[in-house]
């Protein structure tokens, strides 16, 4: 098993914004994708799968870069006809996109698994780094509202994860075991990269996979993650709606804490230096830096900062 490998683990935009930085700094091959299947959904009657969308589009340099999702320069014409017969039009999907889901649907018609889709997409698609579900069992992120319970995507989606979040539950999660080969690539990874990613229906749904935390612990010391919240603000989507409903604190010292146990090095934006002390106090190294990645220079200066800790 080879050390010069990175385990990245991956969900959302984010991930993918920094992910597309680590392309320009390591070998693409060398990159070991873990990625957020939590976020699963079947509408119109296909299998959609956003987290590894968003990251095999940005790495085959198809996606909208603007929006950071779906395919650039897309057409909503299926979309419009499909509204008038489903009331689950508020997904975004674009026709390109739907020839993914339609690809993905009628595979695992066939019998394959989520894994074995993921690597054929990727390799139509000339994705050179390894993308890999989290697992291949079905897992389903549902948020619990006053109103009602619903998928994670319809909370995110069509109601802005405005309403008020009670609970949060991984439907499937019991029967979550990792891909063949992933504990041995974290074992012998030269360096795990946690993105900045939303830490609780991301991140912590890929933790909660067996096998995986436990695996992380053994090599804490490797293990690098970056804040996905700056000055008590994260920086895209739920994040802080999440932390406040497991009661964490919205800010790089609440992720901190909720990573602690697996957590040996901490990047946390440079505005937040002066919070230092207390993640430190936690037992982890903590850097600052400039972590907000608004353009291709910066998503790669972090990525190289990163490694080269």
């Amino acid at each position: 098993m080879s050390e010069k490998n990175y385990v990245i683990l991956a969900g959302g935009v984010g991930a993918a914004k920094l992910i597309e930085g680590l392309v320009y700094t390591i070998e693409p091959e060398l990159l070991k994708i873990i990625v957020n299947t939590g976020d699963d959904i079947e509408l119109f009657g296909l299998k959609i799968c956003p987290d590894l969308d968003i990251i095999t589009y940005t790495l085959a340099n198809l996606v909208d870069k603007e929006k950071g999702w779906g395919f650039a320069k897309e057409t909503f014409n299926c979309l419009n006809i499909l509204k008038k017969f489903y009331n689950t039009g508020w997904f975004n999907a674009g026709d390109k996109d739907l020839a993914i889901h339609i690809y993905r649907t009628d595979l695992f018609r066939q019998g394959f698994n989520k894994t074995e889709i993921t690597n054929l997409i990727c390799q139509k698609l000339g994705v050179k780094s390894h993308i890999i579900p989290m697992c291949n069992a079905p897992v389903e992120t549902f948020i619990t509202t006053p109103e009602k319970s619903m998928h994670f995507e319809e909370y995110f989606i069509k109601y802005q994860y405005k309403p008020e979040v009670l609970n949060i539950e991984l439907k499937g999660i019991e029967n979550a075991v990792p891909v063949e080969g992933v504990i041995n690539y974290i074992k012998n990874a030269k360096r795990i990269i946690i993105c900045p990613s939303n830490p609780i229906v991301s991140i912590g749904t890929i933790l909660q996979v067996k096998g995986i935390k436990n695996a992380l612990t053994q090599v804490k010391d490797k293990v690098y993650a970056i804040s996905p919240i700056i000055k008590g603000e994260t920086v895209k989507g739920p994040a802080d709606v999440l932390m406040k409903c497991v009661g964490l604190d919205v800010s790089c010292v609440g992720v901190a804490r909720f990573y602690k146990e697996f957590l040996g090095n901490f990047i946390i934006d440079k505005m937040d230096c002066k919070l230092k002390p207390k993640i430190q106090d936690l037992g982890i190294k903590t850097y600052c830096y400039d972590t907000l990645m608004t353009n291709l220079r910066k998503k790669v200066k972090l990525a190289q900062y990163v490694v080269s800790l």
